[in-house]
């Protein structure tokens, strides 16, 4: 047998039971503001874990649960395709988002962590559908760390075989039988950091309602916000603060944080991935800000926060927005539009093409003028001090060719529907990059309600490519992965 299917739909099915769960815990905020979207919760949860329980018993009595390579890619993509079917059924029920089109598009930029939006009027919404809404976000953002670990090692892909080298209870050599505890581990730092944001937050004036929306949606790096002008309906500068430090948490590889919470700064500081995003955010940050201040944006202050919130925002791919970029200066446009190529810290739930595959890439490439010059040396890659294998390099080399590639073929496609040169790109470039807010008509004061039907279903497939790190699509459309061997 070439798939084990039953193992997938086993999965699938334990998959679309926790969905299910999650949509019933947000039942407390429909009733406690009774606003009428219970129904439309209860039904859609238990449609979901109905369907979950069916394929999970029909496949209870396997004899055996070996998960093959193909498995997992199957695994992973049809995963995450169900969850978004299934999720958004709350919205069509509730006619919060009647047609299936705009539905699926809003669920599966949760589930992506992208923030990219149809919704015009957020705060029309039911409460409960509202919480939903952040609930998918968080839900997608631990599921990659999940799957970051556990998955895409097993697969070979991304080259996210530098993250699991260093991740706490997990040796490249002895990977599955640690899975477990390293996933029970991260879920304990996830649940915590969105708990102390919650906190923060609401003693900082927020309502909790509103706090634990954002505390979900910040640890995502999602930016789903429940007011229509983002985070800049708070212009306190402390709940702005607590949001940029927690986005940057986020954006963090979460083996760092383990290492930070233990104590072992050293370990931390040492990380070359951890150095150049810190450097790079604090640079790119001040640059932005000097430039506003100059423009007379506002105070000092002022412009350094408005520019270190729209930098960490837009690198974490969190997407939430205190300010129109755009509007700035042709050079700032630009300018955030690269940022939005760079994604965070591999092991994090930030989106994009990651630092750590910049880094290796500039490597590479600087040495590559060495080996010109001395043909017969043998001049690796080092990062944090150990030789990259060549099979990671070729890896990142594709990675990002093929992430160039996917985004120009994705603008043509776009710009075939008579979308503009810079809403094509822009669309293309943020929900690639899973990052929201873009450039053209989709920026950061507005949203794609108003593009056609077609356009979001190829932005859904651009969000979803770039959430599972492209090979694990992709490899979905090739002749040979289908083939018997």
């Amino acid at each position: 047998m070439q798939f084990n299917y039953k193992v997938i739909l086993k999965v699938i099915g334990i998959l679309l039971l926790i969905n299910g769960a999650f949509m019933l815990t947000c039942l407390p905020f429909s009733f406690y503001y009774g606003e009428g979207d219970h129904m439309a919760l209860i039904g859609s949860g238990f449609i979901a874990i109905g369907v979950g329980a069916l394929l999970f018993l029909l496949t209870r009595n396997l004899e055996s649960n070996d998960l093959r390579k193909k498995d997992g890619y199957l695994i992973v993509t049809l995963g995450w395709l169900s969850m978004s079917f299934f999720g958004c059924l709350p919205y069509i029920f509730s006619g919060a988002i009647p047609d299936l089109t705009n539905a699926f598009f809003e669920t599966l930029s949760g589930f992506s962590t992208t923030g990219a939006t149809v919704l015009t009027d957020i705060e029309s919404v039911d409460k409960g559908i509202l919480f939903w809404r952040s609930l998918t976000q968080w839900i997608g953002g631990m599921g990659i760390i999940v799957l970051t670990v556990a998955i895409l090692p097993l697969l070979g892909i991304g080259g996210m075989q530098l993250f699991v080298a260093e991740a706490p209870g997990i040796s490249p050599d002895k990977l599955q039988p640690r899975i477990k505890e390293t996933a029970k581990r991260l879920w304990i730092i996830y649940c915590g950091l969105t708990l102390t944001e919650l906190v923060l937050l609401w003693f900082g004036g927020m309502d909790f309602y509103d706090a634990i929306n954002h505390s979900l949606t910040t640890m995502a790096t999602g930016g789903f916000s429940t007011k229509n002008a983002s985070i800049a309906y708070y212009q306190d500068p402390y709940i702005q603060y607590v949001i940029i430090a927690f986005m940057f948490l986020a954006g963090t590889n979460f083996t760092m944080t383990y290492f930070g919470l233990h104590g072992q700064f050293r370990k931390v500081l040492r990380n070359e991935e951890f150095r150049f995003y810190f450097i790079f955010c604090l640079g790119a940050s001040l640059i932005v800000g000097l430039i506003i201040f100059n423009l007379g944006h506002d105070t000092f202050e002022k412009s350094i926060r408005d520019a270190l919130f729209q930098v960490v925002s837009v690198v974490t791919t969190t997407g939430y927005v205190t300010h129109d970029y755009t509007a700035w200066t042709s050079f700032l446009t630009v300018m955030f539009f690269l940022l939005m190529f760079a994604g965070g810290s591999a092991g994090s739930t930030a989106g994009g093409v990651k630092l750590v595959r910049h880094i290796l890439l500039i490597k590479n490439s600087l040495l590559e003028l060495k080996r010109i010059l001395h043909p017969s040396a043998i001049i690796p890659v080092r990062f944090n001090g150990k030789s990259v294998s060549r099979d990671i390099t070729f890896n990142v080399l594709a990675f990002i060719m093929i992430y160039i590639l996917v985004m120009c073929f994705g603008a043509i496609a776009v710009s075939s529907f008579g979308i503009d040169f810079n809403t094509s790109l822009g669309a293309v470039a943020t929900t690639l990059g899973n990052i929201g807010p873009g450039i053209g008509d989709v920026g950061p004061v507005d949203n794609f309600a108003h593009l056609p039907m077609g356009v979001k279903w190829i932005l859904s497939f651009m969000m979803l490519l770039g959430r599972l790190e492209l090979f694990t699509v992709l490899i979905l459309f090739t002749p040979y992965f289908w083939r018997k061997v």
